[in-house]
């Protein structure tokens, strides 16, 4: 009840856009162009079956796969460039440069090396999650503080002892912030690598729609992505409360 209260300007602020979509396209009347919200919920239960047995299925094996996989590897690049200036200086830049090039334009070259197959989707969402989770956790692990640091090498401490006591539980609500951002993005990165080539999931069958002018089936799709989005934010954030209880949340 709490959370309701907290988060009820939100709530009002939605409903009353969605009023205003819903009038604003009533009085345009175009459909094909800007479907109301009443249309695109009826298009979702009309291909309830397609969208929910077919297509979503496939969509969430891409995200999860990607977002295991810059998991893994984001984290383990951030231990190594913590423990080594060397692996530092050499690995950082091109995280960043990464980022500098558009992932609109790197999907087309995933599906000539991989073909319509998964991977050139799972490429795509891994190019975009990776970045905020490994920055995120290599910044979590330099922040550790230098005088526990100090104290635990006083009483003994060796550098596992130091990494498992000290730095693991600094970066932890770093972690989890860039896991946050990440799985909000791993959406998008799927959606984009279905768009460009694919021959099932959320992002092919707004495509698909598109190619048949049916604005209803087009937004259809992308309102469950962004429920997909919210469900996966939210259970980081459940997981998160549950396993760092020593810090306090709002």
């Amino acid at each position: 009840m709490k959370t309701v209260k907290n988060y009820l300007s939100s709530i009002l602020l939605v409903f009353v856009l969605l009023i205003i979509w819903e009038i604003g396209a009533r009085v345009v009347n175009m459909g094909f162009i800007l479907p109301s919200p009443t249309d695109i919920i009826v298009k979702l239960w009309e291909l309830k079956v397609v969208l929910f047995v077919e297509h979503l299925p496939a969509t969430l094996g891409i995200i999860l796969i990607g977002l295991l996989i810059s998991v893994c590897f984001g984290v383990g690049l951030a231990v190594w460039m913590s423990l080594s200036e060397t692996v530092e200086r050499t690995f950082y830049p091109l995280i960043i440069s990464s980022q500098t090039i558009p992932i609109i334009a790197l999907a087309p070259i995933f599906v000539l090396w991989f073909g319509y197959s998964i991977w050139s989707k799972v490429m795509v969402t891994v190019l975009i999650t990776f970045f905020p989770i490994t920055v995120n956790t290599y910044d979590g692990l330099k922040r550790a503080s230098k005088d526990y640091k100090d104290l635990l090498l006083t009483m003994g401490a060796n550098r596992k002892d130091i990494f498992f006591k000290l730095q693991v539980p600094a970066c932890s609500p770093y972690f989890f912030s860039g896991l946050k951002v990440a799985v909000t993005l791993s959406v998008i990165g799927a959606a984009i690598g279905e768009w460009i080539g694919s021959q099932a999931g959320l992002g092919y069958f707004s495509r698909r729609m598109m190619t048949q002018f049916d604005g209803a089936g087009v937004f259809a799709p992308i309102v469950l992505l962004s429920a997909v989005g919210i469900g996966l934010f939210l259970i980081v954030v459940i997981v998160e409360k549950n396993i760092l209880k020593w810090r306090k949340f709002d």
